[in-house]
């Protein structure tokens, strides 16, 4: 498991996030608070608070791809 802090700023930044995420076969998951979702899902991203960053917590040790990927949303 690994864990980093992602910021999306916009929809597009969201839509995007899920697109790059759906391309791994491993379970992520989003943190914010006490509020746990699927980052696979755009509809639990939205019931987030999207004006601060986020968690993301991955069930996969070796996420080096994923992090490449997400680059530009990792703060």
């Amino acid at each position: 498991m690994e864990k980093f802090t992602v910021h999306l700023k916009s929809i597009n930044d969201v839509k995007e996030f899920v697109r790059i995420v759906n391309e791994f076969p491993f379970d992520v998951d989003l943190a914010s608070g006490r509020y746990v979702v699927d980052a696979k899902s755009i509809m639990g991203i939205f019931s987030l608070d999207l004006a601060k960053p986020i968690d993301v917590e991955t069930h996969e040790n070796d996420v080096s791809e994923l992090k490449e990927k997400l680059k530009n949303f990792i703060v």
